[in-house]
């Protein structure tokens, strides 16, 4: 080879050289990349959970409109609400539930 040749093929070897290491390391080459694969990856699943909670307010909503029982059973346990023909036994102390 001569001369010419072996400084273009230099020169051909350091710009590939040089645009392997731009494609790996600039600021939309691989590890960008890489990191908004991740970012993503995450995104999806919140996205998903998201859904799921969604999913469940919007069968409790439903539940709340249409199921009398259901919301029967909410005033019962959260509001302790009771009916009119029930009677309430409470015990005098702590010591007598034990018993």
């Amino acid at each position: 080879m001569t001369r010419k040749q072996n400084i273009l093929l230099s020169f051909s070897i350091l710009l590939l050289i040089a645009l392997f290491i731009y494609i790996i390391f600039s600021k939309h080459g691989y590890s960008d990349l890489a990191l908004l694969k991740q970012e993503q990856r995450k995104l999806v699943q919140k996205n998903e959970q998201i859904t799921r909670e969604n999913l469940a307010f919007r069968i409790e909503i439903d539940r709340l409109k249409n199921d009398l029982g259901y919301i029967e059973n909410i005033a019962r346990q959260e509001f302790g609400m009771i009916r009119k023909d029930e009677i309430i036994f409470k015990p005098k102390n702590q010591s007598d539930r034990k018993k």
